[in-house]
């Protein structure tokens, strides 16, 4: 269970998690404090983004506080770590997209790499465990092939990943290293008859260009309602970057256009309210409320709110639970919109 946060510190939570935020504290901030946000913050998965902050601070701005220097040693420590993983992912995946190339299967890296690069001014506040990549799932073999002749082998169950349309690769030689192959990048079969995002999608809403800021948002969308249950603060993260690039009325535009396409409208509405008021963005609340409501949205408003997402793994996380899986009960009841591809 997570060290609890008084209401002030769960603000400064937030304050660190946002990657474009100014933090400013002082030695009067208690050492006890910092340690319960920097458990919190690596919990939620935004770590590297109050790291960096605190670094900018500087540490002679800290707690004198022997208990806090030694955390703060080895978090950094395992933030150099995982920086250098995310590195060797990379290396990898663009290993595999070239033989993917080079036997003509059609795929794109979705999600971490491209979101780090994308989205983020400091590429590694935003590290990655593994490397998905996007085909269409008759290419499922063919990829399949190609990931198995550099060097990897399959993890998860096939049937299993066949009704998931996610299979899970390990590197022979190192298995921390996973390539995670995609027909959709909606998991659940039961949801799948309403909204779908596959690589046809994709095409579809980047056009002549490519991981435009309508098809990037929409993967963070559907990253975080459609493959997790707002499980942590980075999938709101992601959305909050994805806000920030769209940088037109044309972009905002295309981005409804891929919630039709998609059929994401629920999960578009109910994310960017909640990040929205989570992170003060009025404008990511402004596109939320450009969704024409029906009872789904209007019930997904209530169930997910910030404290849905701050009580994951604290004592409401029972009350957190409870909410995340009747929002997931409404995605699987509401019925596809006649628009909705």
């Amino acid at each position: 269970m997570l060290p609890s946060l008084a209401p002030a510190d769960e603000k400064l939570l937030l304050t660190f998690a946002d990657p474009e935020a100014t933090v400013a504290i002082g030695r009067d901030v208690a050492a006890e404090s910092l340690l319960a946000l920097l458990v919190n913050a690596e919990f939620h998965g935004v770590l590297p983004i109050m790291l960096r902050k605190l670094s900018e601070i500087g540490d002679a701005q800290l707690p004198a506080d022997a208990a806090l220097r030694q955390k703060l040693s080895e978090l950094r420590d395992r933030s150099t770590l995982a920086t250098g993983q995310s590195m060797l992912l990379q290396y990898h995946g663009d290993r595999i997209m070239k033989a993917l190339a080079a036997k003509n299967v059609p795929a794109r890296i979705v999600k971490g790499p491209v979101f780090a690069r994308k989205l983020y001014r400091h590429a590694a506040d935003r590290p990655f465990t593994d490397i998905d990549i996007l085909v269409e799932p008759a290419s499922i073999i063919e990829a399949s092939t190609v990931i198995a002749g550099c060097g990897f082998e399959l993890w998860s169950e096939e049937t299993q990943s066949q009704d998931l349309q996610e299979f899970k690769w390990l590197e022979k030689e190192n298995t921390s290293l996973l390539i995670e192959l995609h027909g959709n990048l909606v998991h659940d079969s039961g949801m799948r008859r309403r909204l779908s995002l596959g690589f046809r999608e994709l095409q579809i809403i980047d056009g002549s260009e490519a991981d435009t800021p309508a098809a990037l948002l929409t993967i963070a969308i559907v990253h975080a309602a459609g493959g997790h249950k707002f499980h942590r603060l980075q999938l709101c993260v992601d959305v909050l970057q994805g806000v920030r690039a769209l940088r037109s009325p044309a972009d905002e535009d295309r981005l409804f256009e891929a919630s039709r396409i998609s059929g994401i409208e629920l999960e578009l509405a109910t994310v960017l309210n909640v990040t929205g008021r989570l992170f003060d963005a009025p404008r990511a609340i402004e596109l939320a409320d450009r969704i024409k409501p029906d009872l789904s949205i209007f019930l997904a408003k209530l169930l997910i709110t910030g404290d849905t997402l701050l009580g994951v793994n604290s004592r409401d996380k029972m009350h957190s639970r409870l909410r995340r899986d009747a929002f997931r009960w409404i995605q699987r009841l509401a019925r596809p919109k006649p628009h909705s591809a």
